[in-house]
């Protein structure tokens, strides 16, 4: 079924709508909390909370990459979850390998003026992927959005894991530079 006409199906406040995105983008969605969580009980617990925060979402928003809004929520809910289940200890799989990496360019401390320059980050990292070549920003977007494994981005782009690492790290000192340049204090 087409996106839009599962979104009808959310605005028509039709239950069949959470099935047909079930039948979409179930696979897609458990990747994406699999990736983070590294349990499929809690993955699979992340993809039904997505399907209610969608129905609780639409309406009122009316989402123009469904996939992208389906995606986005569940990176969230399964952050969350990895953040609650990691609360006193300190894991060692591939989401806090990744956390590391990105703490390397921007630190996780929240304070007043980092909420005001938010947008602004967010243009300059939007600014900077758009600079990439397509494949650096497939390896930038599946390591740090996706939480990809260096193992699995080399496979499915067809070159070595020593290729992805020294890539993926080459871009975030090149990101780091980017901001820096342009004001961010990191």
């Amino acid at each position: 079924m087409e996106d839009e006409n599962i979104i009808r199906l959310y605005w028509d406040r039709d239950e069949a709508a959470i099935e047909e995105t079930s039948k979409k983008y179930g696979k897609y969605c458990f990747a994406i909390a699999n990736n983070i969580l590294y349990s499929r009980e809690d993955s699979e617990e992340c993809v039904n909370d997505t399907y209610v925060k969608v129905w609780e979402s639409i309406p009122p928003k009316r989402p123009s990459i469904f996939s992208a809004f389906i995606g986005k929520i569940t990176r969230n809910i399964s952050l969350n979850r990895y953040k609650l289940n990691n609360a006193e200890k300190r894991g060692g799989n591939e989401m806090t390998v990744v956390l590391d990496e990105v703490r390397e360019i921007v630190s996780g401390e929240k304070d007043p003026e980092e909420e005001a320059i938010r947008s602004e980050l967010t243009a300059a990292v939007n600014d900077f992927l758009a600079t990439l070549s397509v494949e650096k920003r497939v390896m930038f977007v599946r390591r740090y959005w996706y939480a990809d494994d260096v193992k699995s981005i080399a496979l499915r782009m067809g070159t070595s894991e020593n290729n992805i690492s020294v890539s993926v790290r080459r871009i975030r000192n090149n990101l780091r530079d980017y901001l820096i340049e342009r004001g961010f204090e990191l």
